[in-house]
């Protein structure tokens, strides 16, 4: 049985900033700002052979909160998603995408 691989494109799609939530409950709200670490429109590749793996200047904690999405979508799963990772305060949107010609 020969298993799908495929390279999965990862576009920022928004950025939000609930500074209600961190007024509200954050113990320092003075600290928490919108997302620095990802800009709109930045896109990662992940690599053919090891989807697994967090592509180079992604963020690891939303990499924790996709990475089981985008190993399915590299292993032949659905071909588009929009997902986010789970800051509470400064959530990132992203759209995953399978690439066809990998």
């Amino acid at each position: 049985m020969t298993i799908e691989k495929h390279q999965v494109k990862i576009t920022v799609l928004k950025k939000h900033f609930h500074k209600d939530f961190v007024d509200k409950y954050a113990a320092d709200p003075d600290r928490w700002t919108e997302c620095t670490h990802f800009e709109l429109g930045q896109q990662f590749v992940t690599p053919i052979e090891a989807p697994w793996e967090i592509p180079d200047g992604f963020c690891g904690w939303a990499w924790a909160d996709i990475q089981k999405l985008v190993y399915g979508m590299a292993r032949g799963g659905q071909e588009k998603f929009v997902t986010s990772c789970t800051d509470g305060y400064r959530p990132v949107i992203f759209l995953l995408e399978r690439l066809q010609d990998s």
